[in-house]
């Protein structure tokens, strides 16, 4: 970690933080302490990712340093800031996931921004993208409230669960195919730690519809053939490969559980909630409200592709 500045107050709390925030030093939420291993290359993020708790991929994700393009420019756009913010401490880590830990909802994006969850540490807050999802959410009754403004403001989901498939702000917003495969074992991880809860999958753009089936064929689950291309509303029933670990990292058993797997689960495409999208009406209240329900029933809707082919409902 490069050189920080000044200590600036929380927004919510009014604790002062330099920037970016060293693990452990108090920020709301951060799932990192001082001792908490951190990866420095893409075969450190193997090792840690493999066999760890929910709570440990977390943690050591927050801390990620493998990849050192990603790791510059998040912590020179903490450092530096936007001038709406210069009076605020910027996160400027990797963000965790966000939501409960035992859901049936999985909500897939691709990256921090750098002026969102860069600053705040927590997942679409602070930002367009999250006033949007976030109101959705809230209305889908996910989430406890409609707004996300800053970590600490008493958010939080129950039955949802927020993923990025890069955890790092990239420049521009576009991760590079290295750091995408440098980042997809927490993504792993915490698909094979959650599959036995889930009964949807929500991807939030083509690259986050991409990312999803790419994890899921690395992991053994049966997938459609041909994969279905990514559309709003477009759904994919998957199978899980078999007895998932818990959260805690034990095998799941119990009645149902034979080792096959077998478990269908929806993965639903939805247009990105950026601002380009929703500014331009691509994507509306009423489109986000119809997948969001689609997971909600795990039915993922009429316009369905299953494992074996298409499926003519």
């Amino acid at each position: 970690m490069g050189p920080v500045g000044e200590a600036l107050p929380h927004p919510i709390t009014g604790e002062p933080f330099t920037s970016p925030v060293p693990p452990g030093s108090g920020w709301p939420g951060d799932p990192a302490s001082a001792r908490t291993p951190r990866a420095r290359t893409p075969a450190d993020v193997v090792r840690l990712a493999e066999r760890a708790t929910l709570a440990q991929v977390d943690a050591r994700s927050s801390v990620c340093s493998a990849c050192p393009r990603l790791v510059s420019w998040r912590e020179d756009v903490a450092r530096t800031k936007r001038r709406a913010f210069a009076d605020q401490p910027y996160w400027g880590r990797p963000a965790a996931s966000l939501g409960d830990p035992e859901p049936t909802l999985l909500i897939v994006g691709l990256a921090p921004a750098a002026h969102g969850a860069n600053r705040t540490g927590r997942m679409f807050t602070g930002d367009r993208s999250g006033d949007w999802i976030f109101a959705a959410l809230h209305r889908a009754g996910y989430a406890t409230q409609g707004t996300s403004v800053a970590a600490g403001d008493g958010l939080e989901l129950h039955g949802a669960r927020m993923v990025a498939t890069v955890r790092c702000a990239p420049p521009d917003n576009k991760p590079t195919p290295d750091e995408k495969h440098a980042c997809a074992p927490w993504l792993h991880r915490e698909l094979d730690l959650l599959s036995d809860g889930l009964t949807a999958i929500l991807a939030l753009g083509g690259i986050a519809w991409q990312a999803t089936f790419a994890a899921l064929s690395d992991l053994g689950w049966g997938i459609p053939r041909p994969r279905p291309s990514f559309g709003h509303g477009v759904t994919a029933r998957v199978t899980t490969p078999g007895a998932p670990a818990t959260t805690s990292g034990a095998r799941a058993t119990g009645p149902g559980r034979n080792g096959s797997g077998g478990r269908e689960i929806a993965v639903v495409g939805s247009y990105h909630v950026s601002q380009q999208n929703t500014f331009t009406g691509r994507l509306t209240e009423a489109m986000l409200d119809d997948v969001l329900a689609r997971c909600r029933d795990g039915s993922g809707g009429a316009q369905s592709h299953t494992a074996d082919g298409v499926d003519p409902l």
